[in-house]
Formats: structure tokens, C-alpha cells, sequence
């Protein structure tokens, strides 16, 4: 199986203690959307949707990584970068 590189990583903090995962490829946030999301809810739908289209290259990985950061935030995920 090939992964699909979709640039930077993306990094949430994904606990209250801090813990923080780093999404690297397409397969990745899939199987996070599908298997281990903390919420379903129009946005994680929206963001699996996307990243399957992006999969069969159907839609840009571009449009792909903001649908799933739209989902890590309604999640309650928090951009590593935003932490203090």
C-alpha cells in the first residue's frame, strides 16, 4: 500500500495531560476519523469524505488537510503550535 504524503505533519494536542499526536499521511487521519475520533458529528464526516476523494484523487490533498483540521477543532483538538 502506498501512503499519500499530505505535507507537514499536523500536530494536536489531543489530551487534557498534553499528549500529542502528529498526523503525517491521508491514511493516517483516516483511520483516526474512522477509529479512534472522540466525537461524530457533521465535521468528521465531512473530513472523511474529503480524505477518501483526496485518497482516490478526487479532490486536492490541500482541501482534504483543512476539512480534517476543521474536524480536529469541533473535537476539541488543540494545534501544537497553539499551546503555550
Amino acid at each position: 500500500m502506498i501512503e499519500i504524503n499530505w505535507g507537514k505533519p499536523l500536530s494536536f494536542v489531543i489530551s487534557p495531560d498534553g499528549d500529542i499526536q502528529e498526523f503525517t499521511t491521508a491514511e493516517q487521519a483516516h483511520y483516526w476519523l474512522r477509529k479512534r475520533w472522540p466525537v461524530a458529528d457533521t465535521a468528521r464526516d465531512r473530513a472523511l469524505h474529503q480524505i477518501r476523494a483526496a485518497m482516490d484523487c478526487m479532490v486536492s490533498v490541500g482541501s482534504a488537510r483543512r476539512a480534517f483540521i476543521s474536524a480536529a477543532k469541533t473535537a476539541g483538538f488543540r494545534s501544537e503550535s497553539r499551546v503555550a
